[in-house]
């Protein structure tokens, strides 16, 4: 078991090192010249622990002389000489922290996790200098009050209008003491960000459920088994099998351990991680923040956090969100109590003499999918091999877009098991790069996400290319046989290539983007319908091993089965968008008590024992990384998908002008366009519900 060295030491160690380094690294540091890499990617290669902070340091400096350059500009302010002005200062900032927390999240190290303590506070506090001055928010407010006069594009006058009202909305008409005071609750809200992600990788890193008796592995497959030994070989345990808390190890566990007792102390780590009254525990730096968020906004002029944070998106208000929870919430908790009174059947038949708990929903569904509809899990992963998989998504986007993807071999990696691609157009014009990075490891947070490490702008007339990174936490090979994927893996592959599309065919000409955070699913969340459709499902599930397409028989059993356990799905992630919407809304003068509130919240939407919210308060990575009273938006987006996908069914699923139509109102546009217009633009109306409801089974 790994022990990470105590955060302060660490920072110590890190921080001195980096002093007497400095100038020894000086101008080797790869950061103070232009990348000669391949497509200009960041040289991971050489980029060490060291170079971060001189650089941070020095980007904030150069940023610093830039912006204040612009501030005591005489000249009456322009959007040239303020907006554009602005977004070309600090090139050098904004390259290193691209790299770093990349990094920090798919690679970290205790090195890189000091360096993350030391320079969030830091950098928090040079963006609040910077965006409370008074004198930038009188050079805007000039600017906005004289935008007709620009002749500005569509684009600018978007972003103008966004960076004018999150300057008001983020306190830089605030009198100087209450700025004073909000500069101190953002660096600290940042500190207390950075622990709280940290003390969840710890949690995560630090349980191993040890097997050493083979009867302990009764009702696993074989390739579980084989990966759990793989997994204590590497930690010197030979002959032992181990399990972790991480998804792709738990969740085979959970679905086929015949050991009630184990799937109840996995699930339990699973569950506690951050609530163990350790030094990693998160209770305490939740509530925190919590309050200091709620402290903010009434600084800030709101009610609630909920109402500062939602005003830009497309819900607007708490009440909006809350209407769309409670309609779905109705028709998911009768679907989630028919399942389990039909899996308690199962256990009573089999004579398990227990009353069905949470630990063992995943085993009981999974005999009752087997039971109703005679699919089991294990009857799909031989024909979702992962790369096949990942070809899958390739050739969809062929498809429907043109693009192509070719492996590039001799390139700089965020890790050693990353890929690199250069995505090209169908002329042949480079698009992008796209990094792709799928198996778990203890310097990798948890779930899946889509990031960059360049975005794409117009600089000098020419346009930057962006460099795109999907990272995913999969089942790894095993044995001999390669990485099989569930269904739910396929899916959340097809789920970041969607991002991922979103971010190489981007056409901002700015550094800026205002997106709609109820908006950012869509792109994703409607390449998931492509998943199992037949005609996809025979390009890319063939058997790993005769290279046969799936049959049309396993089709059809996936296609009657696609309203199994949507009651359960849907409300342990309902019951936690209501725990999110909760935090955020609440009584600034509440100090709260994390695991009162949490169970409060739990009792008042009467969410069944059975099921707990798919995030607890102590690892809800989400609301601590950006999605604060904005987890609700894989919803809100799921009736823009389900009902945007309802266009390509209507004219063929590869259907070529329905995509372009597609990519130039909403991937294109994602960030420099209202949201509803975009999908205004692209559907020719107004998105409608029905689709979302029926696809989940929900309508009668």
């Amino acid at each position: 078991m790994k022990k990470l060295f105590p955060i302060l030491l660490v920072l110590l160690l890190s921080f001195m090192s980096c002093k007497q380094d400095e100038k020894k690294v000086g101008s080797d540091n790869p950061f103070f010249t232009e990348y000669n890499t391949p497509f200009g990617v960041p040289p991971f290669d050489k980029i060490k622990v060291e170079h971060f902070i001189p650089a941070f340091e020095k980007g904030m400096e150069i940023h610093k002389k830039e912006v204040e350059a612009i501030l005591s500009n005489e000249e009456e302010p322009t959007f040239k000489n303020t907006i554009i002005a602005m977004d070309n200062s600090g090139e050098l900032l904004t390259r290193v922290a691209y790299t770093f927390f990349g990094l920090s999240s798919a690679n970290t190290s205790p090195e890189l996790q000091a360096v993350q303590m030391e320079i969030s506070p830091r950098l928090a506090k040079h963006t609040d200098e910077i965006s409370l001055d008074p004198r930038l928010f009188e050079r805007v407010e000039v600017v906005y009050n004289n935008r007709e006069s620009y002749n500005l594009t569509d684009e600018e006058g978007f972003l103008l209008g966004h960076i004018y009202k999150d300057l008001v909305r983020n306190g830089s008409a605030l009198k100087p003491e209450k700025k004073e005071k909000l500069k101190e609750m953002n660096q600290k809200l940042s500190v207390l960000s950075v622990q709280f992600d940290q003390n969840v990788l710890a949690e995560t890193n630090n349980f191993i459920l040890e097997i050493s008796k083979e009867e302990d592995l009764d009702g696993l497959p074989e390739s579980v088994v084989n990966a759990a030994a793989e997994a204590a070989h590497a930690r010197d345990l030979e002959g032992e099998w181990i399990f972790t808390t991480q998804k792709p190890s738990m969740l085979p566990f959970l679905q086929y351990s015949e050991k009630p007792k184990l799937r109840e102390k996995l699930y339990n780590a699973y569950l506690n991680r951050g609530n163990n009254n350790n030094d990693y525990d998160n209770k305490k730096i939740l509530a925190e923040m919590m309050e200091i968020r709620a402290d903010r906004a009434q600084l800030l002029g709101y009610k609630t956090h909920s109402h500062l944070v939602l005003e830009p998106r497309m819900a607007k208000e708490p009440d909006n969100v809350y209407d769309l929870l409670n309609t779905l919430w109705k028709a998911a908790m009768p679907a989630a109590k028919k399942d389990l009174a039909e899996m308690q059947k199962i256990a009573d038949s089999e004579g398990a003499g227990i009353k069905i708990q949470a630990s063992d929903w995943w085993y009981y569904a999974e005999k009752l999918r087997k039971e109703k509809y005679d699919l089991d899990d294990n009857e799909l992963r031989p024909y979702f091999k992962l790369e096949n998989v990942q070809q899958g998504a390739f050739t969809l986007g062929n498809k429907l877009y043109g693009i192509t993807f070719t492996e590039i071999a001799e390139i700089p990696k965020p890790h050693e098991e990353a890929f690199a691609y250069e995505v090209k157009e169908e002329n042949g014009d480079h698009l992008g790069v796209l990094y792709m990075d799928f198996h778990p490891r203890e310097s990798k947070n948890q779930g899946a996400w889509c990031g960059s490490y360049r975005d794409h702008k117009i600089k000098d007339g020419k346009a930057i290319a962006p460099v795109v990174t999907m990272v995913m936490n999969f089942t790894r090979p095993s044995g001999d046989k390669p990485s099989l994927l569930s269904l739910d893996e396929v899916s959340t592959l097809f789920h970041e290539f969607g991002h991922a599309l979103d971010g190489l065919f981007s056409q901002k000409s700015y550094g800026y983007e205002f997106i709609a955070w109820d908006f950012v699913e869509l792109p994703s969340q409607i390449m998931e319908h492509w998943v199992t459709e037949p005609e996809m499902l025979k390009i890319y599930a063939l058997h790993y091993e005769t290279g046969e397409p799936m049959p049309d028989e396993l089709i059809e059993k996936i296609k009657n089965s696609s309203f199994f356990n949507k009651g359960f799905a849907k409300g342990e992630y309902l019951a936690a968008c209501y725990l999110d919407m909760a935090y955020h809304t609440i009584d600034p003068e509440k100090v709260v008590d994390v695991a009162e509130f949490e169970q409060k919240v739990i009792n008042d939407i009467g969410l069944i024992p059975e099921i707990l919210p798919r995030y607890r308060s102590t690892y809800f990575l989400h609301i601590v990384g950006g999605y604060d009273s904005g987890y609700y938006s894989y919803d809100w987006a799921g009736v823009l998908d389900h009902d945007a996908y309802e266009a390509f069914k209507e004219k063929g699923i590869f259907d070529r002008e329905t995509a372009q139509s597609f990519r130039l109102n909403v991937l294109e546009k994602n960030g420099i366009m209202d949201a509803m217009q975009m999908y205004v633009n692209f559907r020719g109306r107004e998105p409608d519900k029905t689709a979302f409801l029926r696809n989940l089974g929900f309508l009668n």
